[in-house]
């Protein structure tokens, strides 16, 4: 690896344009391509971001030279096979959340990356903001006592929209994939994978799910309780209740500016705020992998990506929610 990372974007849309915002705060980060499925799009798109290089195709960028590691911004259900294009043209990838719409696209992924002997991590970009490694430092260093239940949820209303990547079952569409990935992510970084799911959902008129919700059983007798929705407000915030305490995650839950924690000895406020738009603090935990020459993040490993999109299928089986071609 150089001293500098030279970053390729798949996709132009909002996610992608806020990632290349988010690598102008990485000193050794370079974005030297970008690529859309239209070249008249790439190049708009790469004189916004100021990258040097427009790629009209995901093919030509996938044969960049220049290119180290690649971010997958496109629709979820391209996730698996624009990441695996990368992969096997010898690049990294870092690919925007979920990782797949299956657990068996997460591990055909992983298959790829591991025959190609390249870095493979999703961008739940959550993990990697400040306050979630000083809840994970609070929670191991027993400031609650052992965590017993987290309610966790993530939503918002939106218009109904058919053609909208949230409404659209062929780009992955819903509220479980989009939103409710945040506080299931929360639920097994705090309790670990789930031993038993049971949930219900709305499915709306295009067949995705407009609201859903889960309880989820952990070891030990622990609970997760989450939900997700796109046609509800919701609090978007978090609660983890441990036997001598709870912290308390506000909104926005994915991404809080402190944490609040409550025990017999009082409550006290921890800020944990965050540079920028925050989607900078996971490329540099994939310049440490990369440099350390690491397939996968340990805080993000490929099989934690796998934890989830097992418990999201899970879900969808119970709410009947299929994608095109399932």
């Amino acid at each position: 690896m150089n001293d500098r990372v030279r970053w390729g974007i798949a996709a132009t849309g909002g996610i992608a344009r806020s990632f290349a915002q988010g690598l102008t705060l990485v000193d050794d980060a370079d974005l030297v391509a970008v690529a859309s499925r239209t070249a008249d799009r790439a190049r708009a798109f790469a004189d916004e971001v100021g990258a040097p290089r427009a790629h009209g195709t995901y093919e030509a960028l996938a044969g960049d030279p220049d290119v180290d590691i690649v971010y997958v911004a496109s629709p979820h259900s391209r996730h698996h096979d624009d990441a695996i294009l990368f992969l096997e043209a010898g690049k990294h990838v870092l690919c925007e959340k979920p990782m797949a719409l299956s657990a068996a696209q997460v591990r055909g992924m992983a298959d790829a990356a591991h025959r190609n002997e390249r870095f493979l991590m999703e961008a739940l970009w959550s993990r990697f903001l400040p306050a979630y490694p000083v809840l994970t430092r609070l929670l191991d260093d027993g400031a609650i006592g052992q965590p017993r239940l987290v309610e966790a949820d993530f939503g918002f209303r939106i218009p109904v929209d058919p053609e909208h990547r949230l409404f659209d079952l062929a780009q992955g569409g819903g509220a479980l994939l989009d939103l409710g990935i945040y506080p299931l992510n929360l639920a097994l970084l705090v309790l670990g994978h789930p031993v038993e799911v049971h949930a219900v959902a709305d499915l709306g008129v295009t067949g995705a799910d407009e609201q859903t919700a889960a309880v989820l059983r952990h070891r030990d007798g622990a609970l997760s309780a989450i939900k997700a929705a796109i046609r509800t407000n919701l609090a978007c915030s978090a609660r983890i209740a441990g036997d001598d305490g709870t912290i308390d995650i506000p909104a926005f839950m994915h991404c809080p500016q402190h944490l609040v924690v409550t025990t017999a000895a009082g409550v006290e406020r921890i800020d944990a705020p965050m540079l920028g738009n925050g989607l900078h603090y996971q490329v540099g935990e994939v310049h440490r992998c990369l440099r350390a020459g690491l397939s996968e993040s340990p805080a993000m490993p490929v099989s934690e990506s796998l934890a989830l999109a097992n418990t999201m299928d899970a879900i969808r089986e119970q709410i009947g929610l299929r994608y095109p071609g399932e």
